[in-house]
């Protein structure tokens, strides 16, 4: 064995055989634990229902910490979290920051909206799950929102002045078109603490109607309500006010050939 003695291969052989055990139970650790987060992604997730007051109130203000569309999951998530624990201890709220001004400030859906129909479709499970909640409770949100004046909410504690935070009806589930009908009609501008307010107040009211329609179907009581399909109108993705944007030059989609 050359210089290396019978006592000290037996020392190193000893180590090395640790190290292996130690090694094959942090393998076996991370098995488990990765199996028990594939356990769960079954849908339903585990829901008790929620004071939809409160979840607005956590809605409005996780709003200045996290922005619309990540204050709405948090507000719902938060307290599941504590009431149930896993999935939603673990679920990374704060990445979906991203929602803000409609995606990164792009204007696109409302990041409330969107924040919501992640709940819904957590929460329900999604269309390849074999449920089609999720995707109901998203599309109700959506008809709701457009055709609502909105914030619904009134804070307790406002962070700017309530008599000037005005309701205004968007007509469509876009930031940009939301905060823009809102901007004219208060006169305030984009930086402005009460459009920031309004923002707040519009995440609390969708988490507020989220948790309404949650509560529902745990109790077996939600029904679908909204049936349009704008594929099946238009032939293409949209919205149900193309008139407003397009005018009378709206664009016909191809026809699906026979």
């Amino acid at each position: 064995m050359g210089d290396v003695s019978r006592r000290d291969f037996l020392i190193g052989s000893g180590l090395f055989s640790a190290g292996l055990l130690l090694s094959k139970a942090f393998q076996i650790d991370l098995v488990t634990s990765a199996e028990a987060k594939m356990k769960t992604q079954k849908w339903p997730w585990p829901y008790e229902k929620l004071d939809p007051e409160k979840t607005a109130e956590i809605a409005y203000n996780e709003w200045y910490r996290v922005f619309c569309g990540a204050a709405v999951i948090s507000s719902i998530f938060s307290q599941l979290a504590e009431k149930i624990g896993e999935p939603y201890a673990s679920f990374p709220v704060d990445a979906f920051i991203i929602q803000e001004g409609g995606l990164a400030g792009w204007g696109t859906l409302c990041g409330s909206i969107n924040g919501a129909a992640v709940v819904a479709n957590c929460i329900c499970g999604p269309r390849i799950s074999g449920s089609e909640v999720g995707h109901i409770i998203s599309t109700n949100l959506l008809d709701w929102y457009s055709n609502t004046d909105l914030p619904t909410y009134k804070p307790k504690n406002p962070k700017a002045n309530k008599e000037r935070i005005v309701q205004t009806m968007s007509g469509s589930p876009l930031c940009h078109i939301s905060v823009g009908k809102w901007m004219k009609a208060s006169g305030f501008a984009l930086a402005s603490p009460e459009r920031k307010d309004r923002c707040a107040r519009v995440a609390a009211s969708v988490a507020y109607q989220l948790t309404m329609m949650l509560n529902a179907w745990k109790d077996g009581k939600f029904h679908e309500g909204v049936k349009w399909s704008p594929a099946g109108t238009f032939g293409i993705t949209a919205q149900q006010n193309c008139g407003e944007c397009h005018g009378s030059n709206i664009p016909e989609a191809p026809k699906m050939k026979k």
